[in-house]
C-alpha cells in the first residue's frame, strides 16, 4: 500500500475549499453547487452546516460532494444561510472528526468555521490551550481558533474574533456562521484567495469566482488581506483591525497561479487562465527546443502549453488523454505494478506521437515518480524525443502554508544537486523549469507580493520546529517534542 501512496502523492495537493451564502431561502443548495465547483481544491471529505432562524445543522461525510450529497440530505439542511468546505488535510489525518465545517456549541453560543490553510504556530497554541482546561475533538489547527475565542474575555463576537485572530501565525482564509452572521477573514498576509460575491438580495464567500459563475452570483470583490466582513441582515460590514495589520508586503500562494485554482477563476485580480499562458510563453523564450508538437499533461499544464505552443509556433497536439472518472479508492491489483496508476489515469495517443519529437508541458514535479513514469511510457509508445517544459521554477523547499509537502527530502530538485541529473533520472531528452524570475514577471504586483517560499527557501512567516502534517497528532500521541509556551 505504501508504493501506492507514494505514486498518489507524486502531485502537490490541493489546499481546501470555502463557500458560504448568506440570505437566500435555497442555501444549502447554492453551498452544494459552490462546493462541486470547487472541488479541485480537495477531494478526501466535504460538509456544509445550514442555519435556520438560529439552529445550526451539520452533514458531512468523507467523499466527494456529489457522493455525499443528495436532494434527500440537502431537503434537511433548511435555513437562509450556510457554510461549505471540501477537505484536503494539510494538518491533522483524512478522517471524519477532521473533516470541516466544524461546528461547535459553547458558551457563547453556536458557531462553525471553515478554514482553508495552514497555520505555523498550531503546537505551542494547542500546548498552552490544553494546560488551561480546553478538550480537543480533532486534530486539526482550526479548532484552535474556537478555542481562542472561548479563552476571550469579551462576549462580544468580533473582540473575540480578532483576539483569535491576533494570536494565531500562518495562512488562513475563513467563512465563520453563528446564529445571525456569515463572516469572512483573511490572513494579513493575503497568503489564501476568498472573494465576496452577490447574488440578487443574497451575499456569498468563496475560495475562487468560479463558484460564483455556477451559482449565478456576482463577483464583487476580493477580501482584503487582514480583513473580516460580517454579513447579516444590516449588509455587508468590513473590519480592519490593526491587530491584524502587517508591515510586511503580501505574500500571496504563487502556486495558485501554477497549480491550484481553476483556470476560469479570477485569483489575485488576475484569470489564472491568462496568467498559465503568459507562463507557457515565458518558458518558450527561455527553453526553445525544436519539436514537431506541443503535448499537454492534463490539466492543469494545458493553459501554459498554449502559451508554449503560442510563443514557439510549435503545433499543439493532444497527446495525453486524462481519465477524469478514475476514484480515490481505485484498488491496484498488483502493487508492483508501479505504472498502473499512472495508466488508468492516463492514456496516450499513440498513433500521434509515434516517432515524433514532442515537448511535454507540465505544471510542476513535486516528487517525479510520476513524471518518470509518463516518460518510460511516452518511449514505450514510439517517442523519438521527449522534451519536459515545467511551468515554474523548481520545488526545494517545503512548504507550511497548505500545500501537502513538510519535508524537502520528498522533492527531486532537492534529492538532486542539479538540472541535469533531474534530467537523466526522469529519462527525457532536455528538460527546463522556468526561472523565479521569469515566472514573477508574468503577475500583476511586484514580485515582493509572492510567496516563493517552496522555489527559494524564504518564508514569510516562520514555522515552528516540527511542523509537519501530523504534528498535532504526534504531540498528543506523546511521539513529538513538547514545545514549552
Amino acid at each position: 500500500m505504501e508504493e501506492g501512496r507514494q505514486r498518489d502523492m507524486d502531485e502537490p495537493r490541493e489546499f481546501c475549499g470555502l463557500f458560504g451564502v448568506f440570505g437566500h431561502r435555497q442555501a444549502s443548495w447554492l453551498a452544494y453547487l459552490g462546493l462541486y465547483a470547487l472541488q479541485h481544491r480537495g477531494q478526501e471529505a466535504c460538509g456544509i452546516v445550514s442555519n435556520n432562524k438560529g439552529a445550526l445543522t451539520m452533514h458531512k461525510e468523507m467523499g466527494l460532494v456529489s457522493d455525499v450529497f443528495n436532494g434527500s440530505v440537502l431537503s434537511k439542511l433548511k435555513g437562509d444561510m450556510a457554510v461549505g468546505h471540501v477537505r484536503y488535510s494539510t494538518t491533522g489525518s483524512s478522517v471524519l472528526k477532521n473533516a470541516q465545517p466544524l461546528l461547535i456549541d459553547y458558551a457563547k453560543g453556536s458557531i462553525c468555521i471553515a478554514h482553508n490553510g495552514n497555520l505555523v504556530n498550531s503546537l505551542l497554541l494547542r500546548q498552552y490551550l490544553e494546560k488551561h482546561g480546553s478538550i480537543f475533538q480533532t486534530t486539526t489547527d482550526s479548532e484552535l481558533i474556537i478555542h481562542l475565542m472561548a479563552k476571550a474575555r469579551s462576549t462580544d463576537l468580533e473582540k473575540s474574533l480578532i483576539y483569535a485572530l491576533s494570536r494565531i501565525k500562518g495562512a488562513y482564509s475563513l467563512v465563520m456562521m453563528n446564529e445571525n452572521n456569515l463572516i469572512g477573514v483573511r490572513d494579513p498576509l493575503g497568503f489564501r484567495p476568498l472573494v465576496l460575491g452577490k447574488l440578487g438580495r443574497s451575499w456569498c464567500l468563496a475560495s475562487e469566482t468560479c463558484a460564483f459563475d455556477l451559482v449565478g452570483a456576482k463577483y464583487i470583490r476580493e477580501i482584503a488581506p487582514g480583513e473580516i466582513v460580517f454579513i447579516n441582515k444590516n449588509g455587508v460590514r468590513s473590519v480592519r483591525p490593526r491587530e491584524l495589520s502587517s508591515r510586511k508586503n503580501h505574500a500571496f500562494c504563487t502556486f495558485e497561479h501554477v497549480y491550484f485554482s481553476r483556470p476560469d477563476s479570477v485569483v489575485f485580480g488576475e484569470t489564472v487562465h491568462l496568467i498559465r499562458r503568459k507562463l507557457g510563453e515565458k518558458l518558450a523564450a527561455e527553453y526553445p527546443v525544436n519539436a514537431d508538437f506541443v503535448v499537454p499533461v492534463p490539466d492543469s499544464g494545458f493553459s501554459a502549453a498554449m502559451g508554449y505552443s503560442h510563443a514557439s509556433g510549435i503545433p499543439l497536439e493532444m497527446g495525453i488523454i486524462r481519465n477524469h472518472y478514475v476514484g480515490r479508492t481505485f484498488i491496484q491489483p498488483a502493487q508492483d505494478s508501479r505504472d498502473l496508476g499512472v495508466r488508468v489515469k492516463f492514456n496516450l495517443l499513440r498513433e500521434v506521437l509515434r516517432g515524433k519529437r514532442v515537448v511535454i508541458v507540465d505544471d510542476s514535479i513535486v516528487r517525479g515518480t510520476t513524471s518518470k513514469i509518463r516518460v518510460r511510457n511516452l518511449r514505450k509508445a514510439g517517442v523519438k524525443e521527449v522534451h519536459l517544459m515545467i511551468s515554474c521554477p523548481p520545488h526545494r523547499f517545503p512548504c507550511f502554508f497548505g500545500i501537502d509537502f513538510h519535508r524537502s527530502s520528498e522533492l527531486i530538485a532537492n534529492k538532486y544537486e542539479s538540472l541535469e541529473k533531474i534530467r537523466q533520472y526522469l529519462d527525457v531528452d532536455s528538460l527546463g523549469y522556468l526561472s523565479l524570475d521569469g515566472m514573477l514577471s508574468c503577475l500583476k504586483y511586484p514580485k515582493n507580493n509572492y510567496c516563493t517560499a517552496c522555489w527559494t527557501g524564504k518564508y514569510p512567516v516562520s514555522a515552528e520546529k516540527k511542523q509537519g502534517k501530523f504534528s498535532l497528532e504526534m504531540r498528543c500521541c506523546g511521539q513529538g517534542e513538547i514545545i514549552n509556551p
